[in-house]
């Protein structure tokens, strides 16, 4: 099992990490940044209705279940491609990439107050400490990895935005978790999230009429590779494992995204980027020992009074 759980963490990473280089790319290539969250939903939306519709999966008409894809059409989709498509535009892949990480440690403070079997420990504390000040190191370098300077602290607004409702809503799967079938859930997610986005995407860009092949050809990467296979993965992981270790593909994805960001892009690896990334994942990997002691513990415990009475 564990193989399994590391390898759909790799895969969501890899996805997720290569997503900051072709948005960057896209708009660049002229795509609108709504438009290209929109299109990606729409077209994510087709192809896994495709895909049930190949299984013979009947379409769910719980209204539990609708609730669950309504809620993460809003909060894990919608509301965070909007924010972050945004952020790229003022700083780079690798910059957004490591404020990403920041995830665990929000989605751990959040399931603190909401899930009772995941408490915020001394450990998680010292590690969202650890990470926030490799924010605030990140905010006052005023590095961004751009050329041109760009503007990071409307970067890091926009993603800590986009990051708070990504923990929130995973917090809200997680409660439900076993009500719900991964591809089922990804489909009502971008299928509800499609209408919401066209919508926004009419009122403020209108229809795009000017893509260029290459322009397609990056949104189509960011809909499979950068959306459908990350989410159907995070999903199974959500379904296996506690929050908290699901979303350490946190501190994965900048790592992937600030390498790609070099090659692809040329941007800058920079002073700010370089100290305030090492301090967020230093935070969030102290998280994760934590969750490994606390589960080990957990278990333990259970296992101690079951020993001692055969005793």
């Amino acid at each position: 099992m564990q193989i399994r759980v590391w390898a759909a963490l790799l895969g969501a990473a890899a996805g997720w990490g290569t997503t900051g280089v072709a948005t960057r790319a896209a708009l660049d290539a002229g795509v609108p940044p709504v438009a290209m969250v929109a299109i990606r939903s729409v077209i994510a939306a087709a192809l896994l209705l495709a895909v049930l519709l190949i299984r013979s999966k009947p379409i769910t008409r719980d209204p539990q279940r609708w609730l669950t894809g309504t809620v993460m059409a809003a909060f894990q989709l919608s509301v965070p491609f909007l924010l972050f498509t945004l952020a790229y535009q003022h700083a780079s892949a690798g910059f957004v990439g490591m404020l990403v990480a920041l995830i665990p440690l929000a989605t751990a403070v959040i399931a603190n107050f909401v899930l009772p079997d995941e408490p915020l420990t001394t450990a998680k504390t010292a590690g969202l400490i650890i990470a926030f000040a490799g924010v605030g190191f990140l905010l006052l370098s005023g590095d961004s990895g751009l050329a041109e300077g760009g503007r990071p602290l409307l970067a890091a607004v926009l993603s800590l935005g986009a990051i708070l409702s990504i923990s929130g809503s995973s917090i809200f799967a997680k409660g439900r978790a076993g009500t719900y079938e991964p591809m089922e859930l990804t489909w009502m997610q971008f299928t509800i999230g499609a209408v919401l986005l066209v919508i926004v995407m009419v009122i403020f860009e209108g229809i795009p009429t000017e893509m260029s092949a290459w322009g397609w050809g990056l949104v189509v990467y960011l809909t499979i590779i950068g959306s459908l296979i990350p989410f159907i993965l995070y999903y199974w992981l959500l379904s296996q494992v506690t929050a908290t270790k699901a979303s350490l593909v946190g501190y994965i994805v900048p790592l992937v995204a600030l390498g790609t960001g070099v090659v692809l892009l040329d941007e800058r690896i920079q002073l700010g980027i370089v100290v305030g990334g090492t301090l967020i994942l230093a935070g969030v990997i102290l998280t994760d020992r934590s969750e490994k002691q606390r589960v080990k513990a957990a278990e333990l415990a259970v296992s101690q009074p079951a020993s001692d009475s055969t005793t």
